[in-house]
């Protein structure tokens, strides 16, 4: 499917989304400077064909203007003319989509997601163990264990995705970069969102845990 056959409904309904959710996550302080993307896949999908409207490079976040997002195609490339750039992180959508198939993914920067990756970098992931929230992810063991992988942040983005395609873990939504934050994503905006808010309540939940026993 070119990106004109997808229809001007599908578009418009992306678009009013991404706009609610950076909305939302903005009033929470995820968005710090400019940081931060946002996307959600319109129309078909084929591992080498699909098409999203992902956040421009730049903006900020706590306003709401007609030039906060672009379509792109599976390579990361403007699908109509326009002066705005796509997220430098781009890339990294591309990658997670072609891998997982999934209807958004949601990427922002917290200071507890950023220190977790830095705690744990040396294991490449992030534990946690029997938290309700990770119920979120429909992981449904008792006492369940899931481990987050962590991947390298380099200045340039394609040394990123290799790593991204090789850690990718089925069971779990999400992947941090290291020092940088979470890229969660799911079928859909709902989805995506619910992923997010719950990994954001478990790296609190890592952290402080982490600092009582340290103290003890």
């Amino acid at each position: 499917m070119s990106f004109e056959q997808i229809a001007t409904e599908d578009k418009q309904r992306a678009l009013a989304e991404l706009t609610e959710v950076k909305s939302l996550f903005a009033s929470r302080g995820w968005f710090p400077g400019t940081s931060g993307n946002l996307s959600i896949r319109v129309g078909d999908y084929k591992p080498d064909e699909f098409h999203f409207a992902i956040t421009a490079s730049g903006k900020d976040k706590s306003l709401s203007t007609s030039e906060d997002f672009l379509f792109v195609d599976q390579a990361g490339k403007p699908c109509e003319t326009t002066r705005l750039k796509p997220s430098a992180e781009t890339l990294i959508h591309c990658e997670i989509y072609r891998q997982t198939g999934a209807g958004a993914i949601f990427h922002i920067h917290s200071v507890f997601n950023s220190i977790v990756s830095e705690l744990f970098w040396e294991r490449k992931s992030i534990p946690v163990d029997g938290v309700e929230l990770i119920k979120a992810f429909n992981i449904w063991d008792e006492e369940a264990h899931i481990d987050i992988p962590i991947v390298s942040n380099f200045a340039h983005i394609p040394s990123i995705v290799p790593e991204v395609t090789e850690r990718l873990d089925p069971r779990i939504p999400g992947i941090m970069l290291r020092k940088h934050g979470i890229y969660a994503w799911g079928a859909n905006a709902f989805e995506a969102k619910r992923h997010l808010e719950a990994f954001e309540f478990l790296f609190e939940y890592v952290y402080r845990w982490e600092l009582l026993q340290r103290k003890a």
